[in-house]
């Protein structure tokens, strides 16, 4: 059985898109018949990424992650992050058989949305640590694309996929509110763009899910706003079905799972023609994509849930192991 080794600064208890793919992955790997081990931060002491706590960063030392690899004695290594674990285990992938790596994050626009730090240098940045390796898989066509002119190469497409048992529509509403209930799911932190769906004028009510380093200026500026915090679970399942619209306001996610939980739970979604709800979203009639989110959002009212969770079906956790599994064997150079 080949044994597959992912090594990834982002990890539970972090609720992002990074470790429910990764979470799923190994739940799906296994049973084609890929033994999988995850290093994480949960080996190693931990500090608090400055200005944004939930984030932590492992205290490693690139000897102690040479051993873990040597110990693992994997056939293939995932880098799945560039943080100080992805850049200790691509240093150690490099002197075995190589690696493949994943473009989870648009790390560049993050770090500039914080800092004065130009994007051209961040990409710089990006395209030594992924070129590097053997093959790097990104969630969509219109991302390969994008990475592509900017000079990225082997890139091979890692879907992502949506439990459809968990998410659907059949939960009664948690929360009385009234109708229609525009919902948002995600990071309150200022790459969501976040506030551009908060300051909207829409009727009825906002109803917004998640934790962030803004969640709580929010909370005071927009005091009208329904803020649950994070949830997960049926519980979070349950928030979803009761929304009427989702709004996805983001312009950096390169997918963006929630919009697959979204219409799952048979909520058309309203976004931004941008990577990730382009792909998804296409000319399916689950949602509306445009310039004008507010627009958009309002254009979403007139859909069927049902058209918005028989797109969600088409997406499923087991195909995209597959995917993956064959981007490894291609970037690796085994024929199955």
């Amino acid at each position: 059985m080949p044994k597959l080794l992912i090594v990834t600064d982002a990890w539970r208890p972090q609720i992002n898109g990074v470790v429910r793919s990764i979470e799923n992955l190994v739940r799906d790997l296994e049973p084609l018949g890929v033994e999988v081990d995850v290093l994480s931060p949960a080996e190693f002491r931990t500090v608090p990424l400055p200005g944004y706590p939930e984030i932590r960063l492992a205290l490693a030392t690139p000897w102690r992650v040479l051993r873990r690899i040597a110990d693992s004695n994997p056939d293939f290594i995932q880098i799945a992050t560039e943080g100080p674990l992805g850049l200790m285990g691509r240093r150690a992938a490099l002197k075995r058989n190589g690696f493949t790596s994943s473009y989870h994050t648009r790390f560049p626009e993050y770090v500039s949305a914080r800092y004065p730090v130009p994007e051209s240098w961040l990409y710089s940045f990006m395209r030594w640590f992924h070129n590097a390796g053997r093959g790097c898989m990104v969630a969509t066509e219109s991302l390969r694309a994008e990475l592509e002119a900017k000079g990225f190469s082997n890139l091979h497409i890692w879907s992502r996929g949506v439990d459809t048992e968990l998410f659907h529509p059949g939960y009664p509403a948690p929360l009385d509110l009234p109708r229609p209930v525009f919902l948002h799911v995600g990071r309150m932190a200022v790459e969501k763009n976040v506030e551009t769906f908060l300051a909207m004028d829409l009727p009825g009510s906002k109803l917004v899910v998640g934790d962030g380093p803004m969640l709580e200026d929010f909370r005071t500026r927009y005091p009208e706003v329904t803020f649950t915090g994070a949830k997960s679970g049926a519980e979070l399942a349950a928030l979803y079905a009761m929304g009427d619209v989702f709004v996805f306001p983001s312009l950096t996610d390169t997918f963006g799972l929630v919009v697959l939980e979204a219409l799952a739970s048979g909520v058309p979604v309203a976004a931004y023609p941008v990577t990730g709800p382009k792909d998804i979203i296409g000319d399916s009639g689950a949602g509306v994509v445009d310039d004008d989110l507010c627009k958009a959002a309002l254009a979403c009212l007139d859909l069927s849930g049902d058209t918005a969770r028989a797109r969600a079906l088409g997406f499923s956790w087991q195909a995209c192991a597959r995917q993956f599994l064959d981007a490894t064997y291609d970037s690796y150079g085994i024929s199955r």
